[in-house]
């Protein structure tokens, strides 16, 4: 009985635990974000950064170098798609409109029962109440809180990518102090520490640069497939297709959900309209089940169902930030169980 009570404290006092690290990840997001994404572009760019120490260029010079790099190439590419996408939010409420009477006309059948049913309805329990009065969309106070909302969203943005490049040009222009820090606080495992922290650098650097190079392939096959099938803008749907798929599951839905709308708005018929969502689940299905795994390797190979809940707890946390994190939070954390021996059940299960 008291090794069963043990047992059981110590199961509790784990849950209760795990429970409050999540709610603290939850409540100070607006730090931990920031922060995660900063150690990630680091890490990413750190092989960059050792390019130049390589031929005698300083630390802070070379982070500087590569993040004006990373931003004018960015900058370039909004710079290049930046009309297009103006004119497409633009015409974004009118293709919502169209989407929104072609799905009414499929829903005409279903729309006949219902009002019969409430024909019936009304003529056993008599005639139904006035109408509810609903809040137009187009009052007066709708534009200025509409406004103040978009405006506040934009700062908050803009603020938070300020302090992403600033704390991202930060550590890289340490170098590799951190790595000294560690390596200094756990004297006595110096070779492991050294080891784990080289395969987390080593993994989400590949990972990152992997998965860029596919979306960069399946954004130029969907905006040729796009171009075909004869939606506006294929160049659009190619740069959304490269950002969206840097968060799993999730872009892929949201890009299908978008495709959907386009596509009923744009074409006449319900199967011309459907050849879009159809053509982009076709090429991610393909990238996901042999381009991927080529590309990722075997020591990049997860457990599909493990990512999967990765991404919806960290998306739950943090949004799109977090889900966008995810998979290098469950590589860091498989790799982490394949060096420490306290984690080796972990290290198992997230092995694909």
């Amino acid at each position: 009985m008291p090794i069963a009570l043990d047992k059981a404290r110590t199961t509790g006092i784990a849950v209760l635990a795990t429970v409050a690290g999540a709610g603290a990840l939850y409540l100070a997001r607006s730090f931990f974000v920031p922060l995660m994404l900063s150690i990630l572009f680091a890490v990413l760019f750190r092989p960059l950064v050792r390019r130049f120490e390589a031929v005698r260029v300083p630390t802070p010079i070379g982070a500087l170098i590569v993040l004006f790099i990373v931003l004018g190439v960015m900058g370039a590419g909004a710079a290049a798609l930046a009309t297009p996408a103006r004119e497409w939010v633009a015409q974004a409420p009118q293709h919502v409109k169209e989407a929104e009477a072609r799905l009414r006309q499929l829903r005409k059948p279903v729309q006949q029962i219902t009002q019969a049913a409430e024909r019936m309805e009304g003529a056993v329990g008599g005639e139904p109440g006035g109408e509810r009065p609903q809040a137009s969309a187009g009052s007066p106070s709708a534009t200025p809180q509409a406004a103040a909302t978009l405006f506040g969203n934009t700062a908050a943005f803009v603020g938070g990518l300020v302090e992403v490049l600033l704390l991202t040009f930060l550590l890289l222009a340490s170098g590799d102090l951190f790595l000294q820090k560690l390596l200094h606080v756990f004297p006595g495992e110096r070779s492991a520490a050294l080891k784990v922290t080289r395969d987390v650098e080593d993994a989400v650097s590949r990972y990152m640069v992997a998965n860029a190079v596919i979306n960069l392939g399946q954004g130029l096959v969907v905006a040729i497939a796009m171009a075909i099938i004869g939606l506006p803008s294929p160049p659009l749907w190619g740069v959304l297709t490269f950002f969206c798929e840097f968060v799993p599951y999730l872009g892929a839905a949201f890009m299908l959900f978008l495709l959907s709308v386009v596509g009923l708005a744009t074409f006449q018929g319900i199967g011309h309209a459907a050849l879009a969502p159809l053509a982009y689940l076709l090429i991610t299905t393909l990238q996901n089940n042999l381009v991927s795994p080529l590309a990722y390797g075997r020591h990049l190979r997860l457990n599909p169902v493990a990512v999967l809940v990765g991404v919806m707890f960290w998306w739950f946390l943090w949004g799109i930030p977090g889900a966008f994190l995810a998979v290098p939070l469950v590589a860091t954390a498989k790799i982490l169980g394949d060096h420490v021996r306290g984690l080796s059940a972990m290290g198992e299960f997230l092995a694909g």
